[in-house]
């Protein structure tokens, strides 16, 4: 009860108020609170082999980590989740490299790493980056890899819509929504034989190509509307507890409903979610009027976060 009555402390206050509880490099994780080690962190999951993925270094007769996955994702441990993570983070990194700019890629992950610890799930090496992308999105991997793109931080209006997107994205990890939707897939047979007959003999080509079929197939075609509506939920609370605005995620609903489908900026966005009516509807049910005394708040804008004007 004591925990409940932190959280609901903490979530009356603004983020700008909460300055002196957030530290600038916030500690745990492996992405590192600093511009240089998130670069450097996120950099180098390009250069990671697919033998940790229970390919080229698995032992004869023990079942590598596709295998496992087309069985259940119960059977992935922490650990294998994060690898998977990795993986996935580094076919996203090979698609849209990373935005050159610290100062902003350190404020994102700062930001994130914030809402992350106020997770269910708070000790898992959260990592956030910026993608050079103009493109307004957003994606996540298990095990607590996150992207947002250039084009979605130069469309949010203040830090609670950004913050209310990186919520929304950290409780799809806590709900291993992706590490669900993968097994699925690869219990429902995406994974042909054409790809181990392309690398024949070649286990951990096998591995990495498989991967990146789930991982192509799951970003082009989205999560289920339910883990979706579920994250949007569970997101404004989170944010909530984190002292942002907890309607920040509605207000970029808002700017998402006005959006065409014909705008390529918006295109995988509107494809891959449900309709952002459908989804304000739902959430602002969820919401009721519990959460109106803690909006009003001192809006502050990620050029001023970041000490510049764009």
């Amino acid at each position: 009860m004591a925990k409940r009555f932190a959280i609901a402390a903490l979530a009356t206050c603004s983020l700008a108020a909460c300055n002196q509880t957030m530290p600038i490099n916030i500690g745990g994780g492996g992405g590192g609170g600093g511009s240089g080690g998130v670069l450097n962190s996120l950099s180098n999951l390009t250069k990671s082999s697919p033998a940790t993925l229970g390919g080229g270094n698995a032992q004869a007769g023990q079942p590598n980590l596709i295998q496992m996955l087309s069985q259940s994702f119960e059977t992935i441990d922490e650990k294998q989740e994060i690898e998977i993570g990795r993986q996935l983070a580094a076919m996203l990194l090979g698609s849209k490299p990373l935005l050159n700019d610290p100062p902003l890629q350190r404020y994102v992950n700062q930001l994130g790493r914030w809402i992350s610890l106020q997770s269910g799930r708070p000790n898992l090496p959260w990592t956030f980056g910026v993608l050079d992308d103009r493109g307004y999105n957003a994606f996540a991997t298990p095990g607590g890899y996150i992207f947002v793109t250039k084009g979605l931080i130069d469309r949010v209006r203040d830090e609670s819509e950004l913050g209310g997107i990186l919520a929304h994205e950290i409780t799809h990890v806590v709900s291993k929504h992706h590490l669900k939707a993968i097994s699925a897939s690869a219990r429902t047979g995406v994974l042909t034989s054409v790809v181990a007959s392309q690398l024949k003999g070649d286990l951990g080509g096998q591995v990495a190509q498989q991967m990146l079929v789930l991982g192509r197939n799951l970003y082009s075609r989205g999560l289920d509307q339910g883990d979706e509506f579920e994250a949007d939920r569970r997101g404004v609370a989170l944010a909530a507890r984190a002292g942002l605005d907890p309607f920040g995620l509605v207000s970029s609903l808002q700017q998402l409903r006005g959006a065409s489908s014909s705008d390529a900026s918006f295109a995988l966005t509107l494809s891959t979610h449900p309709p952002a009516q459908a989804r304000m509807d739902k959430v602002e049910a969820a919401m009721g009027r519990r959460f109106d005394k803690m909006t009003g708040g001192r809006t502050v804008t990620i050029s001023q976060r970041v000490g510049r004007n764009r």
